[in-house]
């Protein structure tokens, strides 16, 4: 049980992380830029399922995987209709 604490406070330090990386490099506000991830489920989706694959990536690589999807997903959601 202790363990699974654990690797979930590393996730969250890494979404943190991830999300700050991606709001640095853009100059979007790092709530903003939660807020449209968290519209479309990608801190779950990306952030947290991809941990075991996206940690041991780099600050830059991080930053730009999390902006490009965020931009792919809205520009999807607005080419459906939706409000993004």
């Amino acid at each position: 049980m202790e363990e699974k604490k654990d690797n979930m406070a590393d996730v969250m330090q890494f979404v943190v992380f991830a999300i700050e990386s991606a709001a640095q490099k853009t100059g979007i506000d790092s709530t903003e830029l939660y807020n449209r991830l968290q519209r479309l489920n990608l801190v779950q989706s990306v952030l947290v399922e991809g941990y075991d694959m996206l940690h041991t990536q780099g600050k830059p690589f991080i930053a730009d995987y999390v902006i490009d999807t965020l931009n792919n997903w809205e520009r999807q959601e607005k080419e459906k209709g939706g409000n993004a």
